[in-house]
């Protein structure tokens, strides 16, 4: 009997707790989406990334044009000539790849310019919803763009407006 009570009382705290706990949503596109200093940003990283992919471009284009000259001059070049050539066109070709590695890579600039632009507003984004949260007491914040998991969600739960307020972009 102590058993069955205990367990009961048990249920009963648990069921209690849970309901205490409050919960809120995100949209953390809608609110870049809605963020002007992010879309410059990403105009100046497609701007950076188009130049850099250009230069790229031009010396793949030059490493082509070597291969048809050489392609067309083949029959009257020495055996010497012909090592010669070929070595200039795997250095084009190896420049191109390293370019493409140095802007592009994993750890390349893109990824580094990137980084410094818009870690000031992922900040501030975070520090805004970690004020809405200690002040509205929420334990947990899910953002629903990046939660896969999330298939339905009340809109009276999502508070990406008050985020944008808090941010002074008035919604």
């Amino acid at each position: 009997m102590k058993r069955i009570i205990t367990f009961v009382s048990f249920l009963f705290l648990c069921a209690f707790s849970a309901q205490a706990q409050k919960f809120a949503l995100i949209d953390m596109e809608y609110i870049l989406k809605n963020i002007p200093a992010y879309e410059m940003t990403n105009e100046q990283l497609s701007q950076v990334s188009e130049k850099w992919q250009n230069e790229i471009e031009a010396l793949q284009q030059e490493a082509q044009n070597l291969y048809k000259t050489y392609q067309s001059d083949l029959v009257f070049l020495s055996a010497e000539m012909k090592s010669k050539r070929e070595e200039e066109i795997v250095k084009k070709e190896q420049e191109a790849q390293d370019l493409k590695r140095k802007y592009f890579g994993a750890d390349g600039e893109l990824y580094k310019k990137r980084e410094s632009l818009m870690k000031p507003i992922q900040d501030e984004i975070y520090n805004a919803v970690k004020e809405i949260s200690e002040q509205k007491g929420y334990q947990l914040i899910i953002d629903r763009a990046s939660a896969m998991s999330v298939i339905f969600a009340s809109p009276k739960i999502d508070i990406s407006n008050e985020v944008l307020i808090r941010l002074g972009y008035s919604k």
